[in-house]
Formats: structure tokens, sequence, C-alpha cells
């Protein structure tokens, strides 16, 4: 459908899970991963850690969440310069990156 607006969300797990370097990541996505076109929604924070029942997956560190106008938007963000500088600068801290992109509503 031409107008479903898709969500990408991103879970990253850092090598040294420190304070310090789970507020860096955060800042960064804020540097670079905010503002897009498109966006409808964007956000970025650390893992709840009070919230650890049985279902909760706590195997990450920082949380990403990106809502996109249209996958044409989302295609866009992915080749921008901005998210691109964003994975250069960021990724050697990256232990694991999950990607969840879904259509939505």
């Amino acid at each position: 459908m031409a107008d479903q607006q898709l969500a990408h969300i991103v879970f990253f797990t850092l090598h040294e899970s420190t304070p310090a370097n789970r507020a860096a990541l955060v800042a960064a996505c804020d540097k670079y991963l905010s503002g897009h076109p498109g966006t409808v929604y964007y956000s970025a924070g650390t893992l709840n850690a009070e919230l650890a029942r049985p279902v909760n997956d706590r195997s990450f560190d920082v949380a990403l969440h990106v809502v996109f106008e249209s996958k044409a938007a989302h295609d866009a963000y992915q080749q921008h310069p901005r998210h691109l500088q964003f994975i250069e600068e960021n990724k050697p801290n990256w232990k694991q990156v999950r990607v969840f992109d879904s259509d939505i509503g």
C-alpha cells in the first residue's frame, strides 16, 4: 500500500555496556538519525533496568525507534549521508545490531 507507514526499530548491543557508552550512542542517534524527511516519529533511549519480566528481552543497550511516512522515506534515510556517517562513527562500538522493520497503520 502506497500510504503505509514503516516502523524501523533497531536494538544495539555494545561491546562495553557502560552508562557513558550508552549515553554517547543515544546522543549520536539524536545527532544523526533525528529530523530526516518523512519521519513521523523518532526516539532513542536505553534499556529500562526495572522491567525484567520473563517476557522482556534484555539483550540490548540502546533502542532506536523511527516511524517513516512511507517505505520510500525509509529507503531515502538509509542512503542519507547523516545515516551513513552515524554507522561509520559508531559501528566499532557495536557487538550486535538487530533491525525490525514493519508496516504499520
